[in-house]
């Protein structure tokens, strides 16, 4: 039995810092559903979201009101598709690099006040497939750090989909695939645990991971984690487990601020005057999923 997350669609504003207190951060996923501003674009598939210029204001009002610090978006075409949900004056804006329409992207608050340094791609996550139009999605690699000298390694992910629950003994549908994918992960917790770094994954997953599931009995067996989406189920998602989660490691496990799981839930798309593309509209087929770190005063 899992507990469903019901927020009413209201997300808290960011913890502010105040004096001699820990400092807040806000990390956000969300898969942004096929967000591209030319969804008539040959080498898409026909049926992805049309958006309206109705659609695009509602989807702005929602990432001003997210106010998150660190936000790990999926399903993204490019920048220009990003500012024009986003404010380019309150972010910085990193892209993995594959030449895919499904991105995974990084947005960091400039008054975030934090450092960022990039590592090459997770490109092992991006696995060709026999008869697939383009790989799979690349994950992003980033440290960020602030000027007291924590730092926190963060890694988005958008994960194949399809096996959202199946047991690993199967062969066939996307379940390969998603494990080899699994065994990437595993290898870079790995290398962050040999490296005393503390660390986050976060993004779309593409799995109902519980702490039962045996994807994550692996992911344990290598190292200590905070799934922070355990025994909760999604309101976005109609009541089903979380597919989308915020993977803590390392020193960071100590920085989640109990409790502080949130989920914007995101209304249908606002209608249009054309009522031929009224059924085909939406905002995101996700909702953006949150949870506050504090940073701890002292240097490590």
């Amino acid at each position: 039995m899992c507990l469903i997350l019901a927020l009413g669609g209201v997300l808290a504003a960011p913890v502010q810092a105040e004096p001699r207190q820990p400092a807040g951060l806000k990390v956000v996923t969300w898969n942004m559903d096929w967000l591209t501003l030319h969804p008539s674009s040959p080498d898409l598939p026909p049926d992805i979201p049309r958006r309206s210029a109705h659609a695009f204001q509602a989807l702005r009002h929602y990432a001003r009101r997210l106010q998150g610090d660190v936000i790990v978006v999926e399903e993204v075409a490019d920048e220009q598709a990003i500012w024009n949900v986003f404010n380019r004056d309150d972010y910085r804006l990193f892209l993995a690099n594959d030449p895919v329409a499904q991105r995974v992207g990084l947005l960091v608050r400039r008054q975030a006040g934090l450092t960022i340094t990039r590592h090459p791609d997770l490109s092992t996550l991006a696995l060709s497939r026999p008869g697939a139009h383009h790989p799979l999605r690349s994950g992003l690699d980033v440290t960020l750090a602030d000027a007291r000298g924590h730092s926190l390694r963060l890694l988005g992910v958008h994960l194949k989909s399809g096996c959202w629950a199946r047991p690993l003994a199967e062969t066939g549908h996307a379940c390969p695939f998603l494990y080899r994918q699994f065994q990437t992960l595993e290898e870079w917790i790995l290398d962050r645990a040999d490296s005393g770094e503390a660390f986050v994954i976060l993004g779309d997953f593409n799995r109902q991971l519980t702490a039962r599931d045996p994807l994550m009995a692996r992911l344990l067996a290598d190292a200590p984690l905070t799934l922070t989406t355990s025994g909760l189920a999604s309101p976005c998602q109609g009541g089903r487990r979380f597919i989308d989660h915020l993977l803590l490691g390392g020193e960071a496990r100590n920085w989640l601020v109990p409790g502080s799981l949130q989920v914007m839930v995101l209304p249908p798309a606002p209608q249009t005057e054309n009522p031929g593309q009224k059924e085909t509209e939406t905002l995101s087929d996700h909702c953006p999923v949150s949870v506050q770190l504090n940073w701890p005063l002292s240097v490590p």
